[in-house]
C-alpha cells in the first residue's frame, strides 16, 4: 500500500476515476480534486445518490450502478463507509482504490489488497499527481 511504484502505476494506467462522495459544491475537496483531475484528461464518474450531475458528468447513486468499467475508485467518505465501498469496488472489478487524506480503514484495505486491488490510503490523489508530473516532466 502507498508504494511509489503503485502510485506511479495508478497515475499512468488510469483513464476513468469513479469518485465516491463527490460534492457539487466548488469549495469542497471532492469537487476540487475531481475538477483538477478532469482538466488533466481523466474521465470523472461522480458517485453520490443525492446528485444528478457533477462536472458535466452523470452522477450515479452507487458504484454498482455504473454501467461501464472504471479503473480507479477515489473515496471521499468517512472511514466507517470504506468497507462497503471496497466491497462495491471489488464487485465492479475496479483495478485500484484510493482513499483520500484522512480516510483509512486497515481491515478494509487488507480486504481490497487480498482481492487484488492496488490500494493507496490517506493521500491526496491530486497532490500525488502534481508530484508525479514534476518527476516525469520531459519524459
Amino acid at each position: 500500500m502507498n508504494e511509489p511504484d503503485l502510485i506511479d502505476e495508478i497515475l499512468t494506467k488510469t483513464k476513468t476515476i469513479a469518485v465516491v462522495g463527490i460534492s457539487d459544491k466548488s469549495n469542497r475537496a471532492s469537487f476540487g480534486v475531481s475538477a483538477q483531475m478532469q482538466r488533466r484528461g481523466y474521465r470523472i464518474v461522480p458517485v453520490n445518490p443525492a446528485l444528478q450531475q457533477v462536472l458535466g458528468e452523470t452522477c450515479y447513486p452507487s458504484l454498482r450502478d455504473i454501467p461501464f468499467l472504471v479503473d480507479l475508485v477515489n473515496v471521499f467518505r468517512a472511514p466507517e463507509f470504506v468497507p462497503g465501498i471496497i466491497e462495491d469496488a471489488i464487485a465492479i472489478r475496479a483495478r485500484y482504490i484510493w482513499l483520500q487524506e484522512g480516510v483509512n480503514h486497515p481491515e478494509a484495505v487488507a480486504r481490497a489488497a487480498a482481492a487484488g486491488l492496488g490500494v493507496v490510503a490517506d493521500k491526496c490523489l491530486y497532490k500525488e499527481h502534481l508530484r508525479w508530473q514534476a518527476e516525469h516532466k520531459g519524459d
